[in-house]
């Protein structure tokens, strides 16, 4: 660990991105002293982003959980793909008409932000991670594809860890249209593509050199970060060896064990 990074990093910062499993967390057990880090990154001033690609949760589920493992404070944020989408409708799509492969949550959370639902004839198609999807929904969705509806996808990832075996993700769901409809998203939203980033940017007004983003993936986290012009913090508390890193050939900005070692630099 290059210290003197480190305490860079940490002092010219103002927002930390985290994601969250096998970041700050495994499952729902915080990883180390990950409360007491928080607590003394907030207390010199640092703004704590929530940041997950997972669009099947609304932001107010995620603080209810964040809030029962002792990590929640006011101030917090907590930013879903789900929620970029929700920005990148309004900003390029404005009153168009969407269809949403969704969960009932996340349906809710875009008509709540005045995003038109048609499930008949829409303009823009957004694929999500819908836990309860089934044929039917499958078949419409197609449907729209082979259209040549708009279609956007909130984010990429193959698969949703679990305590046992992964279950499939968007990127698997991707995957499966693109073999019926010949069609891929036109748009990506989530890491590690640059539409959160273009996001933050416009809420924080934020210079990018002072957002970091932390997590345990490279082709999400760490890409993320590099995309973006952002620095990058790669924890290898979750997905990611020194082995995997290195065949990899990405160069994060600093590598650590467990963010629980900026908290000597605070």
């Amino acid at each position: 660990m290059n210290k003197n990074l480190v305490k860079e990093i940490v002092e010219k910062t103002e927002v930390f991105l985290l994601d969250m499993d096998g970041t700050i967390y495994l499952d729902s057990t915080p990883i180390g002293d990950m409360v007491k880090t928080l607590e003394k990154l907030r207390k010199a001033g640092k703004k704590i982003v929530y940041f997950t690609n997972n669009s099947s949760k609304t932001a107010s589920e995620y603080e209810k959980k964040l809030k029962t493992i002792g990590f929640w404070e006011d101030g917090d944020k907590v930013y879903s793909s789900g929620l970029a989408t929700i920005w990148y409708l309004k900003k390029y799509h404005s009153g168009k008409r969407v269809h949403l492969m969704g969960t009932d949550a996340l349906v809710n959370a875009f008509i709540a932000n005045g995003i038109i639902i048609d499930n008949e004839n829409p303009e823009v198609v957004v694929l999500a991670y819908d836990t309860s999807m089934n044929f039917n929904k499958i078949k419409l969705f197609n449907e729209f594809l082979v259209k040549g509806t708009t279609y956007i996808a909130t984010h990429p990832d193959l698969v949703c860890p679990t305590e046992t075996i992964s279950m499939p993700d968007l990127g698997s769901f991707i995957k499966m249209f693109e073999a019926s409809s010949n069609r891929v998203p036109d748009v990506i939203i989530g890491k590690p593509y640059k539409v959160m980033g273009e996001m933050l940017e416009e809420n924080y007004k934020t210079e990018k050199d002072k957002i970091t983003m932390v997590g345990d993936r490279i082709y999400t986290d760490v890409m993320f970060g590099i995309n973006c012009g952002f620095n990058s913090i790669l924890v290898l508390s979750g997905e990611t060896t020194i082995e995997k890193l290195s065949e990899s050939g990405v160069k994060p900005t600093l590598v650590l064990d467990s963010f629980n070692d900026v908290a000597e630099f605070v």
